[in-house]
């Protein structure tokens, strides 16, 4: 099969489930804006409510979410100009190529996936169907859009490489390279943000410590009150990384604010070798106060006129379905229904 030129297109989708932390910032927003002003793809992001309901959510809390998530995006620097910024469930091609692609992907493929059994474990029969199904449609989520580049974490690659193996499939069965072998797009210090209590967990919205995140709702102070109580170890910050392994917490940290800073953990390193924590940590907590303040600050205002976010979600959406639509009809005359 002749592979046909497809458009350099990001998409990125985020779950509305509420509690959003420094982690979505510089794991996921802060390199969406990145994308966004590189002039190198179209940039399609979107908060994936179809994929929050998986699991119980109250309907007001998801609501205010997902408006929420959408002034997030804004304050960090999506552009709704530059970028389509939208939420899912208001493009219905979504859910109509995510059934597709139910009767594409297989279920063993479904059964193996990491994230299916840690949410569900012992409880597999008591889990909702659709969270089973979850990684199908994520997979329509990028392909609605033909899109060629995912930003993911760590977390979220064996999901994309689902992605792949549907795509692929489905241009095979159908002898035709129609949809594109998405690339994932794996990068920067702090991919990966680590709880501020305890470096070998991954900062969450749902540990028991509110200390152990900061939150991008938080004010300055209680952003630098959080950095100044972030567990560290006694021993001086070393003069390379490898010096760091073993020091979960201060790696933790070094990349917090090579990430903020946008350096490297290296310069970061040369920059305070020899330090001890009492030093480096109220230079970090300056730097985020500089760099997060402003974000809180102006999600805080948006949230004051819901009609403004909902006018520009809706904008977005009917931009996404000017992409998704023709895609989702070519792949009904591909699959053979008659419309």
């Amino acid at each position: 099969m002749t592979q046909p030129s497809f458009t350099p297109r990001v998409f990125s989708g985020i779950k509305p489930s509420g509690g959003l932390t420094l982690g979505n910032y510089l794991g996921a927003m802060k390199r969406f804006v990145e994308m966004q002003e590189s002039g190198e793809y179209e940039t399609i992001y979107c908060m994936v409510d179809l994929h929050a309901i998986t699991v119980w959510q109250d309907p007001e809390e998801l609501r205010h979410n997902t408006r929420e998530m959408a002034a997030c995006f804004i304050a960090a620097g999506i552009d709704p100009a530059k970028s389509i910024l939208f939420n899912q469930s208001q493009v219905a091609e979504h859910a109509q190529l995510g059934w597709i692609f139910n009767c594409v992907a297989r279920m063993g493929w479904m059964g193996r996936m990491t994230q299916w059994k840690d949410k569900a474990g012992k409880n597999a029969e008591n889990a909702s169907l659709g969270l089973f199904g979850y990684p199908a449609l994520m997979a329509a989520d990028i392909l609605v859009y033909h899109a060629t580049h995912v930003p993911v974490g760590e977390d979220q690659k064996q999901h994309l490489e689902l992605t792949r193996d549907i795509a692929a499939k489905f241009n095979n069965d159908f002898k035709t390279p129609f949809f594109p072998i998405t690339e994932p797009v794996i990068e920067g210090a702090a991919t990966r943000v680590m709880s501020l209590r305890d470096g070998s967990k991954k900062m969450s919205k749902s540990d028991a410590s509110d200390m152990s995140r900061i939150n991008m709702d938080d004010d300055a102070d209680t952003i630098a009150k959080k950095i100044r109580k972030a567990k560290t170890d006694p021993e001086p910050l070393p003069d390379n990384l490898e010096g760091l392994d073993d020091r979960p917490e201060a790696r933790n940290l070094i990349n917090i604010y090579a990430a903020l800073a946008d350096t490297t953990p290296q310069t970061v390193i040369e920059e305070f070798a020899g330090k001890q924590f009492g030093t480096f940590k109220p230079a970090l907590a300056d730097l985020a106060v500089d760099r997060l303040s402003p974000i809180s600050a102006e999600m805080n205002r948006m949230m004051l006129d819901i009609p403004e976010i909902d006018r520009m979600l809706a904008a977005g959406a009917d931009r996404a379905r000017e992409i998704a639509t023709p895609i989702l009809e070519k792949t009904y005359d591909i699959v053979g229904m008659v419309r």
